[in-house]
């Protein structure tokens, strides 16, 4: 914790008390394992170095509410209440947890190549990768109440059922896998959620969260970036009310895009005009020793890939990444991703 300390002087002299702000945050914590119930056994064990780091850095940056991606799904919410645990015993408390199923590791309805390689049965021919259901979920660990009642999950919507969906296409103009893969394929990768959360003063806090997928692994069809960018585009469809009520603010988008707006492959508009959409505002959290990546992949460097979003009315005090300051820092044994979070004022 000590070595974690110094590098998070900025975050803590900022401030976090409850009366006065409440702070945002999203990590991608890479804390998934080969097989179902693993996770679970690594963080009660509590001898795992990444369980460790990624508790050390969540306990130092002391987040109100705060989106994971990453973390493995299982029925009973078991590896994520460890998790929550584990920060309580760093003071750390999040009574609320949410933790839906995603669609990594979900099979179509019926066998069927999803991802057009010729095979079925692969963890690409599932809803979205994962070797088994849950894989990599996502989550929300809370200091508020969230409205359980009025969650919305959007997990189910099928890619082809988002208006002006980027779908891919065979050379000859065919659906890419298949007609029949089109007609079952959900446009979540993960997730997307809508969790309303109760603030102090009685209003709602609308938090959106999500985990795209990566826009690579692919071929000349581009299905997973043209699946990145409508997973990006979705909220501001949302926000649209083109799928549905449009939610009222404030609300927050928090979540992995998978999607720099400079660098690297992808359809980079769609994160572009996330950022730029006028609903919305874009505080730029950023360290000092790594400026505005959030992550950094060892084949393809430091990328800003993970985002909090704030509504455009809130009032925006602090921000910052986390970045490690040596190899051998929690930051850096963590994950590759960084965690990133936003200080909104209470007024």
């Amino acid at each position: 914790m000590k070595q974690l300390a110094a590098g998070l002087l900025l975050i803590l002299a900022a401030g976090t008390g409850w009366a006065d702000t409440l702070r945002i945050a999203t990590f991608n914590t890479e804390l998934s394992r080969g097989g179902p119930g693993l996770l679970l056994r690594d963080i009660s064990r509590g001898n795992d170095p990444q369980v460790d780091a990624v508790v050390d850095v969540i306990a130092a940056a002391q987040p109100d509410v705060l989106a994971l991606q990453g973390i493995d799904w299982d029925h009973e919410g078991k590896a994520l209440a460890a998790l929550a645990m584990r920060l309580a015993g760093q003071g750390l408390d999040y009574p609320y947890r949410i933790s839906l199923k995603p669609n990594s590791g979900l099979p179509p309805p019926a066998p069927l190549d999803m991802d057009g390689n010729g095979k079925t049965g692969e963890p690409r021919d599932n809803q979205g990768y994962g070797r088994f259901r849950g894989q990599g979920g996502i989550a929300l660990l809370s200091r508020l109440p969230a409205d359980h009642e009025s969650i919305r999950d959007f997990s189910s919507l099928l890619w082809q059922d988002l208006p002006g969906a980027l779908l891919p296409q065979h050379p000859d103009g065919r659906p890419f896998p298949s007609a029949e893969a089109q007609a079952v394929q959900r446009l979540s990768a993960t997730a997307h959620w809508l969790v309303p959360l109760l603030l102090p003063d009685g209003r709602r806090l609308n938090m959106m969260t999500f985990h795209a997928t990566p826009p690579l692994f692919d071929g000349p069809e581009d299905r997973n970036g043209r699946r990145n960018h409508d997973e990006i585009h979705l909220w501001q469809m949302l926000l649209d009310g083109a799928i549905g009520p449009a939610p009222e603010p404030p609300f927050v988008i928090a979540g992995d895009a998978n999607l720099d707006p400079e660098l690297g492959e992808g359809r980079k508009q769609a994160i572009r005009n996330l950022l730029a959409d006028p609903r919305l505002q874009d505080a730029r959290p950023q360290s000092p020793r790594g400026g505005t990546a959030t992550v950094e992949w060892q084949s393809a460097g430091r990328m800003r890939v993970d985002y909090v979003l704030p509504s455009a009315g809130l009032t925006v005090t602090a921000s910052g990444v986390v970045w490690p300051d040596g190899q051998d820092t929690p930051a850096a044994t963590a994950s590759r991703h960084r965690l990133v979070w936003v200080d909104l004022l209470l007024d």
